[in-house]
């Protein structure tokens, strides 16, 4: 069964990093009852930089329990409760290997749309007490799903997580992330990133940076 394992939210708070002061909103903690989902964020929540979080393409994060595992025993000595990663919802049963970029979901009264993974800034380090979890974050597939929010409305913890409609590209989460890693020139990749190319809900950015990537292929 897909559900909401954790609604997790926190507002922008100044830290301290290598002598100078850093301004985010990563340190999210578990909130019980309902909670607003609005077309920017959930209620209590907020963005610190918006110039690289937040906005619509980014108003909600989620994040699987499943993963959780897998980290603890990459990291055993590090506490990891949930919202660990920064994220909104901590899930159980959504894989990124079989979430569609384009797949809509009803949660609690919410309407959200999967618009693209999580790529990791140096805030996720300064979480982590270590920079090195960034590039083990992409590598490990295990990005997380942002969303874009259709209907605004409630959630909590314990809401099933219902598909109500399968993007039929089929072009996934971590394929995204495997196009943007690997440099494989063989056609299915290639296709795969023609495809990404034309995603509908797939942020303008991305569809650019897959074109350029396209282009730089054919060159070489």
């Amino acid at each position: 069964m897909m559900k909401v394992i954790s609604v997790n939210v926190g507002l922008p708070r100044q830290i301290s990093y290598e002598k100078r002061q850093v301004v985010t909103s990563i340190f999210k903690k578990p909130v019980e009852g309902r909670v607003k989902v609005t077309t920017l964020n959930l209620d209590g929540d907020a963005q610190a930089d918006l110039s690289v979080h937040g906005g619509f393409d980014k108003a909600v994060y989620s994040y699987s329990k499943e993963h959780y595992k897998y980290w603890k025993e990459v990291h055993p000595t590090i506490d990891m409760p949930f919202g660990m990663f920064g994220e909104n919802l901590t899930t159980q049963g959504l894989n990124e290997d079989v979430v569609n970029i384009g797949d809509q979901y009803q949660i609690g009264s919410s309407r959200l749309i999967v618009t693209q993974p999580r790529m990791p800034c140096y805030k996720l380090g300064i979480k982590f007490g270590r920079m090195d979890i960034l590039k083990k974050f992409v590598n490990s597939q295990r990005p997380g799903i942002y969303y874009k929010v259709l209907e605004e409305g409630e959630l909590g913890k314990g809401d099933k997580i219902k598909l109500l409609y399968r993007d039929e590209n089929n072009i996934t989460i971590n394929d995204i992330v495997r196009l943007y890693i690997n440099d494989y020139k063989d056609d299915e990749n290639v296709s795969k990133m023609k495809r990404a190319t034309k995603l509908k809900f797939l942020p303008k950015p991305w569809r650019i940076y897959f074109s350029q990537k396209i282009a730089q292929l054919h060159k070489n």
